[in-house]
């Protein structure tokens, strides 16, 4: 066997974006962000634990024919901050770059703390400091830790703001 076919073989795409450097696990999580489910009709390639010299395993995610908004690309940054975003144009990459972690996160997540305003019917858009230890809430104190994220993420969110 040749170091060819030790490959991994993945075709190309022509327009749209590859979702790269995912912690091995995360692909699945991140098309849920993304609203993928199939769908939608999204031709969408996912690699998951995949060889890396960078990480041991990743994920990689490419999507054809959508280009991730900047609100698409925080949200990622907060579950998958490693990762790096390929925006492809006729099979060729335009641009590379690492998310960057938003300092707060507004509309994305929901708290896990049921007596939380935000909780209670109000007219109130949820509120999160990224921080080290995970997202804390603007409202009520409660962490909640990157390996919870998407289970708190919210239907409808709306914007990040840096």
């Amino acid at each position: 066997m040749t170091d060819d076919d030790q490959e991994l073989r993945v075709s190309k795409i022509r327009n749209g974006t590859v979702i790269d450097h995912l912690t091995a696990g995360e692909a699945l999580n991140v098309l849920a962000i993304l609203d993928i489910d199939g769908s939608g009709g999204e031709a969408v390639s996912i690699g998951m634990n995949v060889s890396s010299d960078r990480l041991g395993q990743k994920d990689i995610v490419k999507v054809e024919d959508r280009e991730l908004s900047q609100s698409e690309v925080d949200v990622l940054a907060v579950v998958a901050p490693k990762a790096t975003i390929n925006i492809v144009r006729a099979y060729d990459v335009i641009e590379k770059k690492r998310v960057e972690r938003p300092r707060v996160v507004h509309g994305v997540l929901s708290c896990p703390n049921r007596n939380c305003i935000t909780n209670d019917n109000e007219p109130i858009e949820t509120q999160f400091q990224v921080t080290e230890n995970g997202l804390r809430c603007g409202y009520c104190g409660m962490i909640v830790r990157e390996s919870e994220v998407t289970s708190h993420l919210a239907v409808n969110w709306v914007d990040l703001t840096d």
